[in-house]
């Protein structure tokens, strides 16, 4: 029988501080509202609903996590380049929630399990007490942080909001990570346990999983040998090749990924050293200066990590990876500075106060972790306090705490708590959700087709300017959205925000460098009918002035505000009157070819006569003299020879069916070239006919070699090879499991600092 231990103080001040800043952030996430039943909204997250839901009735069915989606952009490829942990864990968890309070929960997972994670790294790293339970107080201001533009980057709780709970979930995981790496370097064990949280990163976020891996080799050059190298290569190697199944066709198909053209920040000082951090700067210095002076492994490897992240924000070039997504790391890496710094504080306190240094008063690291809690959640509870109010529509009173303690007032007023109300009251508490479902009850009853909406930044009165993006999930796929969230993920994306700013009378223009034009439906029409678009939705009066009279336009409903009109000539699948001209001289790449196709885009005239990369002998050829460079207006210095026509017999093209992975047709003759209104990707394949061929904007061109012609989603070697290495790394990580630890030369010194038991008893009720 075992004698109950009763726990040593340090254990108990750690639990509950730790506990105490998880029940913090949980009560400021307003956990009635977590739990009630509605869709969330806000941001980028009232379009991420579609995701899981999407996995769970449709790719999951066909046994497949990543797949086509039909939904947005005339189609695109679903968690290819986006991340599936996230949206796999909500639909597991609405097997036994309704799916709206699974989704809630799984976005606040990353920012919840932070203050824990943080103290798992100290503690796994062997960082002294109170460091630990120091850590887990300091991830409370990061999560709080409203730092100039840390609203999207990721990490804290306004990017959360903001729909980038992917990153937070990983960040999370990442810390765990890194103090498993950091205790197996020290030990040669856990090989298998830091693997899988490795996985379990990548699988949330590519951008905190660069992070840890940097982390990863900052801890190791602490403590650089062979063995040590062999142990954390069979980690990273075994977890890469785990992942193999969505990194491989992510890394492979980049060409067909859309760069948004993020700007890079170039203001530097003010974002590595924001005024509103001159405190948490401050002792962050202090921490990184007794983290060398001390030589503390731990705290050496956070300044390492900040390092990395600043270098790395420094250093970034513009691309597709915007260096503002590694300032995040930045300043958490400040925070945990900051608290090493209070960690040392008090046991130099604890040193002088006993005037032994063998033998230091253990009050005083004992109450470090419960007034650095305390002092913390008064700062960054004032702001929230008035941001309460005012999301409660009330007039600031202040709280029993101003009256008891001389805190000093702030005009301070956090955001947080109105975009917390905001997005998880949801759509259908939303003041004008009736007018939402009106117009989605509107489109459901119409035949199936695309729809093209306008734009307006006054969306937001439904949840979130992205609301209508889920016409296809309140429909079940019947009406597809022409815009969709992850812009990124399909190359179709830049003609539907070209088509956006014709038919929208304030669009968006969120990519850099397209042609914009301003409002103008005939030209919209002409390029919806171009990429099959069924229904054109105009709300404000000068869009639909001009609807009215555009003779392939035909109102079919009205709906508040909304007039929906169906577009004349806009089939799904349509046959060639011309061969398409191949493209001599095209660079590989994906931003050469947008240059080539925006130039293309904007003369209709010239849609007759496709452009493709490549096809068969017989098509004509062009030649491409000159094609824009980054950093220029797309398509602005494109110079190519103008394309020969060379006609062909139009078929007759029927029957026409389209499914979530597939479409099919009918035509009367074969060898003509027909035009299918679909989002190239290299995993369709064509029965029936030779193709699919990629040709201008986006789209593919197939040739019927019988008179039924059918399209679906399949394999491609990429595919398999990535399943391939994940069928390794599976058999990589039975083998970490069933093995011991690596063997290594020395035992690492332990710098785990037990506080001496003092020469007389302490009355730890007082402490």
């Amino acid at each position: 029988m075992h004698r109950f231990r009763r726990p040593s103080p340090q254990a108990v001040v750690t639990g509950s501080v730790v506990a105490l800043a998880v029940l913090f952030v949980f009560s400021q996430l307003q956990p009635s509202l977590l739990f009630s039943n509605t869709t969330p909204s806000g941001g980028d997250m009232g379009a991420h609903v579609w995701l899981p839901a999407f996995l769970r009735d449709h790719l999951l069915h066909h046994g497949r996590i990543t797949g086509w989606a039909p939904d947005w952009y005339a189609g695109f490829p679903a968690l290819t380049f986006y991340f599936p942990l996230p949206s796999i864990l909500i639909v597991l968890l609405g097997v036994l929630l309704p799916y709206g309070v699974a989704f809630k929960l799984v976005t606040v997972l990353g920012v919840l399990s932070l203050p824990v994670a943080a103290y798992l790294f100290g503690r796994l790293s062997r960082m002294p007490f109170p460091g630990p339970a120091l850590l887990a107080v300091a991830t409370v201001p990061f999560l709080f942080d409203r730092s100039p533009g840390f609203t999207i980057w990721g990490g804290n709780i306004p990017s959360t909001l903001a729909g980038e709970f992917s990153f937070s979930i990983g960040l999370s995981i990442g810390l765990v990570f890194l103090g498993v790496v950091a205790r197996g370097l020290e030990t040669g064990r856990h090989r298998f346990l830091a693997a899988v949280l490795l996985v379990l990163t990548g699988l949330c976020h590519v951008i905190p999983t660069l992070f840890v891996i940097a982390g990863a080799g900052v801890l190791f050059v602490q403590r650089a040998d062979r063995r040590r190298a062999r142990f954390v290569v069979s980690i990273l190697a075994v977890a890469g090749l785990v992942v193999g199944f969505w990194l491989v066709p992510f890394a492979l198909r980049l060409p067909y990924a859309n760069d948004m053209g993020w700007e890079k920040i170039t203001d530097y000082g003010k974002h590595l050293f924001p005024a509103n951090l001159r405190w948490v700067l401050a002792l962050a210095a202090a921490g990184a200066i007794s983290a060398i002076a001390l030589w503390r492994r731990a705290a050496l490897a956070i300044v390492g990590m900040a390092v990395v992240a600043a270098v790395a924000f420094l250093a970034a070039p513009e691309g597709r990876l915007w260096n503002a997504r590694f300032l995040p790391f930045w300043y958490l890496c400040l925070y945990l500075l900051a608290a090493v710094a209070v960690s040392e504080i008090s046991l130099a306190i604890g040193s002088l106060l006993s005037g032994d240094p063998e033998r230091p008063l253990r009050a005083s690291p004992l109450l470090a972790p419960i007034v650095a809690l305390a002092v913390t959640l008064i700062i960054v509870n004032l702001p929230l306090e008035r941001g309460r109010a005012a999301a409660a529509q009330q007039v600031y009173k202040p709280g029993l705490l101003h009256r008891l303690l001389p805190i000093p007032e702030t005009k301070d007023s956090s955001f947080i708590p109105s975009w917390v109300k905001w997005n998880y009251t949801g759509y259908e508490r939303k003041k004008e959700y009736p007018e939402y479902r009106a117009i989605v009850a509107t489109m459901a009853k119409l035949p199936c087709g695309r729809a093209m909406w306008e734009y307006d930044p006054k969306l937001d009165r439904y949840g979130t300017p992205m609301a209508l993006m889920l016409l296809p999930y309140w429909t079940h796929g019947c009406i597809g959205s022409m815009e969709g969230l992850f812009f990124e993920s399909s190359a179709t994306t830049p003609y539907h925000f070209l088509n956006q700013a014709e038919l929208s009378k304030t669009p968006s223009n969120p990519q850099r460098d397209l042609p914009y034009r301003t409002l103008d439906v005939p030209a919209g029409i002409r390029h919806l009918q171009l990429l099959g678009v069924r229904y054109y939705m105009a709300s404000s009066d000068e869009a639909k002035n001009q609807a009215r009279v555009h003779p392939d336009l035909h109102l079919v409903a009205t709906s508040g505000p909304w007039e929906v009109y169906e577009i004349a000539n806009a089939p799904l699948v349509e046959p060639l009157t011309a061969k398409p001209a191949v493209l001599v001289g095209l660079p590989g790449g994906a931003r050469p070819w947008l240059d080539v196709s925006a130039h293309w885009y904007q003369d209709a005239a010239s849609f007759q006569i496709p452009l493709a990369p490549e096809g068969p002998r017989d098509w004509p050829r062009v030649q491409l003299h000159e094609h824009a460079k980054v950093g220029t207006k797309v398509g602005s210095s494109v110079r190519m020879a103008p394309p020969p026509l060379r006609a062909v017999p139009a078929a007759t093209v029927s029957r026409v069916r389209r499914g979530d992975d597939r479409v099919a047709f009918d035509v009367d003759r074969v060898g003509t070239p027909v035009l299918v209104k679909v989002s190239y990707f290299p995993n369709w394949k064509v029965s029936g006919g030779r193709g699919p061929w990629r040709v201008t904007p986006n789209l593919m061109v197939v040739i019927p070699t019988s008179k039924h012609v059918s399209l679906h989603y399949g394999y491609t070697p990429v595919d398999a090879l990535g399943w391939l290495l994940t069928l390794l790394g599976i058999a990589g990580l039975v083998i970490l499991f069933r093995r011991g630890p690596v063997d290594l030369p020395q035992p690492a010194p332990v710098e785990e600092a037990v506080i001496a038991p003092p020469a007389r008893e302490l009355d730890y009720t007082s402490v």
